[in-house]
């Protein structure tokens, strides 16, 4: 087990407030902003801890919006797109209002039906220069862009592209 802090203790797992969904260090989690009209934000759990009093607080490496990035949102994102951060925080595990899941991008493309928590990832980002890992991605199509896994493509017969 980790090291912890006197009077505070790890956790293998927390409870959702008013639901029944449990989660463990390892997953995905929707995370209650201080704005109400920005989106939940989404965030990987690294470790449960509880203190003396109880109060649990959650270890998270966040996931940031394509727009939430030095350089925005550009064409080839998906809707669902995220990047795993290098930036890392504690929250109160209050603030967790539920699990998500984030798929690879090749997971995610293969998926029948993307549900309302279902998001994909495929590049790690460090928030502090806005560099990304990896820092090139496949081109397709005339277009030379990246896959969108919003956007329809059509592959030519002749040559597969």
């Amino acid at each position: 087990m980790a090291k912890t802090k006197p009077g505070k203790k790890d956790l293998d797992s927390y409870t959702i407030k008013g639901t029944n969904k449990i989660v463990r260090p390892g997953d995905c989690v929707l995370m209650r902003p201080s704005d109400s009209d920005k989106p939940p934000y989404v965030a990987r759990v690294e470790k449960i801890e509880a203190d003396h009093r109880n109060n649990v607080k959650v270890k998270v490496r966040w996931y940031y919006r394509p727009e939430e990035s030095i350089g925005g949102r550009r064409q080839f994102h998906g809707a669902k797109e995220l990047f795993l951060s290098d930036h890392y925080d504690v929250q109160s595990a209050h603030t967790i209002e539920g699990k998500c899941t984030v798929h690879s991008f090749k997971n995610y493309t293969k998926l029948e039906n993307v549900g309302a928590e279902d998001y994909f990832c495929r590049f790690e980002y460090k928030a502090a220069t806005g560099g990304f890992t990896p820092d090139r991605v496949a081109v397709y199509c005339k277009c030379e862009m990246p896959y969108n896994p919003d956007d329809l493509m059509v592959q030519c017969e002749g040559c597969k592209d």
